[in-house]
């Protein structure tokens, strides 16, 4: 058989390919037109019945083409196995395939609603969502996961990575989260394209060498006592907020979301539950004798629930961060200093001005340790000893013109 004599058939039937045992054109001559098409003949050697495979029309398969898949076929049955059957068995396989693919940002989706259980608060969940949504969706959005290589992650990173390092960085975490969620489930097989430690490690340069490291701005410690006098000239919730953030050392959340059963006035105890820590572990927290006066002065006027509550108790149930930021703008002096700068502040003139110890500080400040075999053995919270240490605080806070000799530590002689 040749190409010309495949186009210029035109009666109904099959023709054998002498050239190709089991090739045949098939011509069906309709009311309107002619349609050529190949069929392969066999003998399954499953069932030893004569089977028909379909192999395409002749106008998209050559005469040569369809001889090179006849023989693919052929080779199969010699083989033992049987062509239809094969066909079907990936056509099935495909189809679950395409069934079971997910794109990336539906993979976002479902992956947030299993990370989410593990987040303090909504905001966390807000950041991964925008983050994600504005630097890999409109790259990776539409894309299968199982299609997702380290260049497409590569062409993400690349126009940030030097300029928002400490955003690309999280960037990529969370791609890597979000990829790693899809493997756990099958999505895809193999390594994960956002894992830095590969190909992708090879690619950008290393965050630590080119991430411009900003401290929170820190009020110095010999300038405590004047913030806290023009604190004191001021009125509302957030200058007393502030100011006990300041003697308890404590983080911005953990301030603004005391709630009064977390106080044990009696013991001079605030008690700080895991999930609003960012260890993830209970805190308590020593309160010095200042720090008591402002929860009596917040008693007297208890709204709700928590010990510093918002200016509009059903929107803004507890005090706001940004009423933090706001007393610091209306003091010129301090204008640009950070709530979380307090804690700085306390630790360098813990480290500078006292003799406690480096784990008492540690502690005081809720930082957690990263020494595992360390923090297996810290059974302790040396709560009476960060009490003196609070107290220190609030005595170098309302001393002025503080001398620069060391505190030392009071301990009874045995």
């Amino acid at each position: 058989m040749t190409a010309k004599q495949v186009e210029s058939e035109k009666h109904d039937g099959y023709y054998a390919d002498g050239a190709c045992p089991g090739l045949n054109l098939q011509v069906a001559k309709g009311q309107s037109r002619i349609t050529r098409s190949w069929v392969f003949r066999y003998t399954s050697p499953t069932t030893r019945k004569r089977r028909e495979l379909g192999l395409g029309s002749t106008r998209v398969r050559s005469l040569a083409d369809a001889r090179k898949l006849a023989n693919d076929y052929r080779l199969q049955v010699l083989n033992g196995q049987d062509p239809k059957d094969e066909r079907d068995k990936q056509r099935a396989v495909a189809v679950a395939a395409r069934a079971h693919r997910i794109t990336f940002d539906e993979a976002v989706s479902k992956c947030l609603e299993t990370k989410s259980l593990e987040w303090k608060n909504v905001k966390h969940g807000q950041q991964w969502i925008n983050t994600l949504t504005t630097y890999a969706s409109p790259l990776l959005g539409k894309q299968p996961v199982e299609l997702i290589t380290t260049d497409l992650v590569y062409k993400v990173l690349e126009p940030i990575w030097v300029t928002k390092t400490e955003t690309a960085t999280r960037v990529r975490q969370r791609i890597e989260v979000v990829l790693d969620w899809c493997k756990a489930r099958g999505y895809f097989n193999g390594e994960n394209p956002a894992r830095l430690k590969g190909a992708l490690g090879e690619l950008l340069p290393k965050a630590q060498k080119i991430k411009k490291v900003e401290h929170h701005a820190a009020i110095h410690y010999t300038q405590v006592h004047e913030f806290v006098t023009a604190l004191h000239a001021m009125s509302g919730t957030a200058p007393l907020a502030l100011e006990f953030m300041l003697l308890t050392a404590a983080r911005t959340g953990e301030a603004v979301g005391a709630r009064w059963d977390e106080i044990d006035m009696a013991a001079k105890v605030w008690t700080v539950p895991a999930e609003r820590m960012k260890a993830g572990r209970e805190h308590r927290v020593p309160l010095c004798s200042r720090a008591v006066e402002i929860l009596k002065t917040m008693q007297a006027a208890q709204q709700n629930d928590f010990v510093f509550p918002g200016h509009s108790i059903q929107k803004n149930p507890h005090l706001s961060t940004g009423a933090f930021l706001a007393v610091f703008n209306r003091l010129p002096k301090f204008k640009g200093y950070t709530p979380h700068g307090l804690r700085s502040c306390f630790r360098d003139w813990a480290s500078e001005r006292t003799q406690f110890h480096n784990e008492t500080l540690e502690l005081a400040l809720a930082h957690t340790i990263k020494n595992k075999a360390e923090a297996a053995y810290r059974r302790q919270d040396q709560l009476e000893k960060r009490a003196k240490l609070m107290q220190q605080w609030q005595q170098h806070i309302e001393t002025a013109n503080q001398p620069p000799s060391i505190i030392s530590l009071q301990t009874k002689k045995r």
